[in-house]
């Protein structure tokens, strides 16, 4: 048998929109093939073969029709890609055989026509291409190679290495005939000597993408990374591959992002072998995976390690077995266990080594999160698993989807980075030192200097707010902008905005409403500052009216300010009490001027600060240019503590109500994500409890020690 050095097939495509160094980058479909074989044992060409083909899209660009002289009527009588690709290989076959050879390597110009047209279309249009198109030979390079005096391999075109080597160029200007003619002679002439030149720098086009596992150690270029935007939520690794379908993607080089809630984003980092490729994935720029265009920019080897880098022995250990299908399964009962999730999968798809294709994801201190990664030999028992998506175990329904080995590093990262309760100091040794909270509500008003957003985005931010609200950004008060959460914490598609008088709302709310964020027209209603305060405790707002928080329910008592208690001299820094994301914005402490001796922790009697396990948990944001900041989660003094200080004298709780006592703390794990405090209150059905104390914890009696483990505490 032929070695492929001894035959070649002088390549050429044309596309019906852009051609040239833009071959490909408008995602035209190729309208015109033209090939000719080279002998290069006997340094002799055959016969020129042209065919049109007929694109599904009847439309040809006026650039297209100037350079390659064809018209419409021309290539609607032509063959579709398919049976012109049964054409090119049965006629290299045919002649490939008179030749007496067997095997053959294409030669092109440019590897634009075989990465950039031909194989993203056959993706598309699921059509299988022939072997012969995964390799190839670029002149340019092979010419580079025996000339590089003649400068850069991306400088060189047909015309300057003619001119390079005196050849002179083909006269005919049917476009690809002069193309394939100019390059047949220049194989021919490096086929002589003095170059005797043999061609065996071939490319290759990968065949599929191989997952694998990437370590933060690792270096990556950055002239490598691109970002891909707008990708469809359910897209796996390989529908990405498949969008960048004749590029070489390096293995495990594609990473989904995911969102602060855990879930993807719509963005990948994707990283490819050499920076020729990257560049080749940049004019991919807004082509299409389905209906969605897909944005292309530039990313750094950084982001890349920071999305799909891991430093886990478990997880590398996991991903460690290759050419393995990942599922990631969403809901799972924190009590489920292996053998139960084998047993939910059933035998139709097995699980690769058994138990040890799971993988659960856990807290650092061992709690389950209700995720977990599952390996599978093959595609067949993958979708055999995804059939099962939304069916019961136990008493949850299961989310199955596809995942990649990056998202497992990075939904682990993400888990095990964390922060725990218990990682701050405990409240009976040090105690809490006073933070100078912002009135972030005002008190209630029947005033209409607010506005309300419905219908934003999910995805929305306060900069996306602040860029709808144009000029009238100007007129919002400090602190102003509310982000209602819903009770899962995730945004809720509302919020509400302080402008600085009735009339500025007026104005907003005129010429804002009904206009487009991200492709969603945006309702903007003027309100009460009272209505708003309601609807961020947790009430309702709509055509019926008002309906009250759950706070603000007549069998609940209202909340209380937790009195003062003294400080020893040693205190620890806030920032070193609350670490993100729990306080994000550090505040400074406030000293009493009445005893100078001590610092006091104060809980000011506001009734915006309190939350309820019913409420729409809010986010707050202030106006630029200050830096962003939350509502800070503070640590309930223990009951014992508050008592020892009870009777030290403080003007600012000469109203409020101390801690209760005796009493304990008692922490619930595992709620539903749905219970609220009347849930409570029945589940601790016959047992006393301070009413007065629940909207921001709940405090029990010993009695209610019995039912809850030792050394826990409940926060709402």
């Amino acid at each position: 048998m032929a070695s492929h050095s001894d035959t070649l097939v002088v390549f050429f495509g044309a596309t019906a929109g852009a051609n040239g160094g833009k071959l490909g980058s408008d995602e035209r479909e190729i309208i015109l093939l033209v090939w000719q074989i080279v002998d290069l044992h006997e340094n002799k060409a055959g016969k020129l073969q042209k065919c049109l083909v007929k694109p599904d899209s009847l439309e040809l660009t006026d650039e297209c029709k100037e350079e390659t002289g064809l018209t419409l009527e021309d290539v609607v009588k032509a063959k579709p890609l398919d049976k012109v690709l049964q054409q090119f290989q049965q006629s290299v076959s045919s002649e490939l055989k008179c030749l007496g050879r067997s095997s053959y390597t294409l030669c092109v110009n440019s590897p634009l026509v075989i990465r950039q047209a031909l194989h993203p279309e056959a993706s598309k249009k699921n059509l299988v291409l022939p072997e012969c198109f995964f390799s190839f030979v670029d002149v340019r390079k092979e010419f580079h190679k025996c000339c590089p005096g003649a400068g850069p391999v991306q400088e060189l075109n047909l015309n300057s290495m003619l001119e390079y080597v005196g050849l002179p160029a083909v006269s005919d200007q049917l476009i690809g005939v002069k193309e394939v003619q100019d390059m047949v002679q220049l194989v021919l002439h490096l086929r002589t000597k003095p170059h005797d030149h043999d061609f065996s720098r071939v490319e290759t086009v990968t065949y599929k993408f191989d997952s694998g596992a990437c370590s933060k150690t690792e270096m990556v270029n950055s002239e490598t990374v691109i970002r891909a935007r707008g990708l469809p939520w359910q897209s796996s690794d390989q529908d990405i591959a498949r969008f960048f379908k004749g590029l070489s993607i390096a293995k495990g080089g594609v990473a989904l992002c995911l969102n602060a809630q855990g879930r993807r984003n719509g963005e990948a980092l994707v990283r490819f072998i050499d920076p020729e490729h990257r560049d080749l994935a940049l004019q991919r720029h807004k082509h299409h995976m389905g209906s969605r265009y897909i944005e292309v920019y530039k990313a750094t080897g950084e982001e890349f390690l920071k999305i799909a880098g891991g430093t886990s022995n478990e997880v590398a250990q996991f991903l460690s077995k290759e050419n393995q299908v990942i599922i990631r399964m969403r809901g799972l009962p924190f009590t489920a266990t292996s053998q139960e999730v084998l047993t939910f999968l059933g035998p139709e798809s097995p699980v690769t080594d058994g138990t040890e294709g799971l993988l659960f994801v856990k807290y650092p201190d061992g709690r389950p999160t209700g995720d977990a990664f599952v390996l599978f030999s093959c595609e067949e028992y993958a979708q055999n698993a995804l059939k099962k998506h939304k069916q019961i175990l136990g008493k949850r329904y299961i989310e199955l989807f596809r995942s990649t080995a990056a998202e497992v590093q990075q939904v682990l990262n993400r888990y095990m980075s964390t922060p725990l309760i218990s990682t701050l100091p405990p409240s009976p040794i040090v105690p809490v030192p006073v933070l100078a909270t912002p009135p972030f509500l005002p008190a209630a008003s029947n005033t209409r200097d607010c506005v309300r957003l419905r219908g934003l985005p999910y995805t929305a931010g306060i900069e996306d707010i602040l860029e709808f609200m144009g000029d009238h950004t100007v007129d919002i008060k400090p602190h102003g902008v509310h982000m209602v959460l819903n009770q899962q914490g995730r945004p809720s598609g509302d919020a509400f905005i302080q402008m600085k008088s009735s009339d500025k709302a007026f104005m907003v709310a005129q010429k804002c409403h009904k206009k487009t964020m991200k492709d969603r027209y945006v309702e903007v209603f003027q309100c009460s500052t009272e209505e708003m305060s309601i609807v961020l405790m947790g009430g309702t707002l709509n055509r019926s009216g008002l309906s009250p928080p759950p706070c603000k329910l007549p069998c609940l008592s209202p909340p209380t300010a937790y009195a003062a208690f003294p400080t020893p001299p040693a205190l620890l820094s806030e920032a070193a009490l609350y670490q993100p994301p729990l306080l994000a914005a550090p505040r400074p402490p406030q000293t009493t001027a009445h005893s100078p001796a001590h610092t006091l922790a104060y809980y000011p009697p506001h009734p915006h600060l309190y939350m309820n396990m019913n409420m729409n948990y809010t986010a707050y944001y202030p106006s630029p240019p200050v830096s962003p900041s939350t509502v800070g989660y503070f640590a309930a003094p223990p009951g014992a503590m508050a008592a020892a200080v009870a009777a030290q004298p403080h003007p600012a709780a000469a109203a409020s109500t101390v801690l209760p006592q005796p009493g304990a703390l008692v922490r619930m794990q595992g709620l539903p994500y749905n219970a609220g405090v009347k849930d409570l209150l029945s589940f601790f059905q016959g047992y006393q409890y301070a009413p007065d104390e629940y909207s921001s914890m709940v405090q029990m009696s010993e009695q209610a020690r019995s039912l809850i483990q030792p050394k826990e505490w409940l926060c709402l």
